[in-house]
């Protein structure tokens, strides 16, 4: 905790020299740090997770569909941090319609009950028994869906979900991607 405290002082003072008001950030994570922790520190800025960027971004006409056109079929992921934790989960699911054109087919465990991938707890660094494997089982749900793209608007849900989908998908070609990236 005293190391947190002295390092978050010490971007606050930078992020504070450069006259940083806002910040976006794509990882989860860093946004519940930034939004709730910060602000106990000194450190008050307006926190905006990429996914309401991006919706407001399409909203503004400032940023427009690649064209998918209803061509994909997708589901999404909530991270924890974003939709348990933040209760952010309207503003991805708009950006994978405004992207595809489609709304996300939902997964049984989706929004604030969302199921957890594994990365957030660490356990992207710890060794799992094979067949306890977090991201495998969320990776079985996301492919029960029978969605052509595992969405997700967080890196280590990105990284985890891919790892997940290699081990468990068979013959099918699924995707996993940022939702920044269905554009």
């Amino acid at each position: 905790e005293f190391l947190f405290e002295q390092l978050a002082r010490d971007n606050i003072a930078t992020l504070s020299r450069y006259g940083v008001t806002r910040i976006i950030t794509a990882c989860p994570h860093c946004f519940n740090t930034f939004r709730h922790e910060y602000p106990r520190l000194g450190g008050h800025f307006n926190v905006v997770h990429h996914s309401e960027l991006l919706d407001q971004l399409v909203r503004e006409g400032r940023l427009r569909p690649a064209g998918h056109a209803g061509t994909l079929r997708v589901t999404y992921h909530d991270p924890c941090y974003l939709g348990r934790q933040n209760g952010i989960v309207d503003p991805p699911r708009d950006v994978v319609c405004q992207a595809t054109g489609v709304v996300p087919v939902e997964m049984a465990e989706h929004g604030a009950q969302s199921f957890c991938c594994g990365g957030g707890g660490g356990l992207s660094f710890a060794e799992e028994p094979p067949s306890m494997r977090v991201n495998q089982e969320r990776a079985r749900q996301a492919l029960a869906t029978g969605a052509d793209v595992v969405a997700a608007a967080c890196p280590f849900c990105v990284t985890m979900l891919e790892d997940g989908v290699a081990a468990t998908k068979g013959d099918r070609r699924v995707r996993v991607a940022d939702i920044a990236e269905l554009f």
